[in-house]
């Protein structure tokens, strides 16, 4: 088979929907421009303490946690469109509002509250691509969507940092712009009309009514908030490594992070068509986890350099593709058409609080024990939470095996 028509079987057979869907996410992730750099923002432009600045970051994750907690609940009630629509708006509406706060407790109050309106997305999104795939799809459904994120943060970061060399103001606006363009283009390419109750996906019942009551799910969320304390490392502490352990340019980096999604362009939704359905969701998770905690190890063996930087990226591409996608599978799995928004709002809350957590985590290792000992921890960490998905594997692989194919429902993947 020609490299062509992999790349054309691995996209087709999506829906519309779910193609608009991540139109409209790459529209807003485009946008995403103020978070990377709020930070310096408080710092420099508005002349907040380096402390400061933290709590203000360390708010917009707790307003995150918050928002895919309530969005869950709302997502469950009145549906993922109204929610979609309401929280790109609100979102748009407060990032402009954000950019002309220069009080710490009116800036701290802006980034809880936008934080909350943007988080509330998330599940109602996740849900919406549920929706919009079939069983057949469902994780390649998830995939489009990732990649729609990873484009749309690599387009706005750089747009970003040029407007950051203008105005920080423009940061707002920009930001702001393109959540209300992502809702404008949600109402025309989705018209609220066009969703009828016959359009609904028969899905298997959940083991239980309540994600907060399924026990398997609730360790996998322990999991999974465990792999992401790890994970964020990749973005958070590992480039630090890279500049003061092993001196490499801002140019390599920068280019080391790219190489990370443009590989994700590239490889996940031919590798994810080739891999769905051959095998339990949960053995791909378990190899990409090791796959990571494996790369983070190698930084202590292999000899400084480009070369053992870049090798250590793939790596850790390759285990966030083999894990990411078959996460929101398993989920999916469990869920029926009444208790979705919460299962995706307890997966939204894990990644949520490992990205608060992980700066505190790697900072503090580092302080008590250099890198070396932050990169043989994650690899520790990564080899124990990979055991316990195989437990998860081990416990539950006769149960969803036994269920009927055409009854399980597709549900798509909220990145990460």
């Amino acid at each position: 088979m020609s490299l062509i028509q992999l790349y054309k079987k691995a996209y087709s057979g999506l829906s519309p929907n779910s193609w608009y869907l991540s139109v409209v996410m790459f529209i807003n992730r485009s946008g995403t421009m103020v978070v990377p750099f709020m930070s310096i923002y408080c710092i420099n432009q508005l002349g907040f303490s380096v402390v400061q600045a933290g709590y203000i970051m360390a708010l917009f994750g707790v307003g995150a946690i918050f928002g895919a907690f309530i969005g869950g609940k709302l997502t469950d009630k009145i549906g993922f469109y109204d929610l979609q629509v309401f929280t790109l708006l609100s979102g748009g509406i407060l990032f402009i509002i954000l950019g002309y706060q220069r009080t710490f407790l009116s800036l701290a109050i802006g980034t809880f509250v936008l934080s909350f309106c943007s988080e509330a997305f998330r599940p109602a999104n996740s849900t919406a691509i549920a929706h919009y795939s079939s069983p057949e799809n469902k994780t390649r459904s998830y995939s489009l969507n990732r990649l729609a994120v990873n484009l749309g943060w690599a387009f706005g970061g750089g747009l970003g940092g040029y407007l950051a060399s203008i105005n920080y103001s423009l940061l707002f606006w920009v930001d702001g712009c393109t959540n209300i363009l992502a809702a404008l283009m949600l109402l025309k390419l989705m018209p609220r009309a066009a969703i009828k109750k016959s359009e609904v996906k028969p899905v298997a019942t959940g083991p239980v009514a309540s994600a907060y009551q399924d026990k398997t799910y609730l360790w996998f969320i322990f999991l999974s908030t465990i792999f992401g304390l790890c994970f964020f490392q990749f973005f958070i502490m590992e480039p630090v490594f890279y500049k003061i352990g092993w001196h490499l340019d801002e140019r390599v980096i920068g280019a080391l992070l790219a190489l990370n999604g443009i590989l994700i362009v590239l490889i996940e939704m031919v590798l994810i068509n080739y891999l769905e359905g051959k095998r339990h969701a949960l053995t791909y998770i378990v190899w990409g986890v090791l796959i990571t905690g494996f790369a983070f190890a190698l930084l202590n063996v292999l000899p400084p350099g480009i070369a053992t930087a870049t090798l250590v990226v793939i790596l850790v591409t390759f285990g966030e593709i083999m894990s990411m996608p078959f996460m929101n599978s398993f989920w999916i799995a469990r869920t029926n058409n009444y208790n979705r928004g919460e299962y995706a709002a307890l997966y939204t809350m894990s990644w949520s609080a490992a990205q608060v957590f992980a700066p505190a985590l790697g900072s503090q290792v580092i302080n008590y024990g250099g890198f070396n000992s932050l990169w043989w921890l994650l690899g520790i960490l990564s080899a124990l939470t990979a055991a316990g998905y195989y437990l998860l594997y081990q416990n539950n692989k006769t149960a969803v095996e036994t269920v009927p194919a055409e009854e399980m429902v597709a549900l798509p993947q909220q990145i990460p």
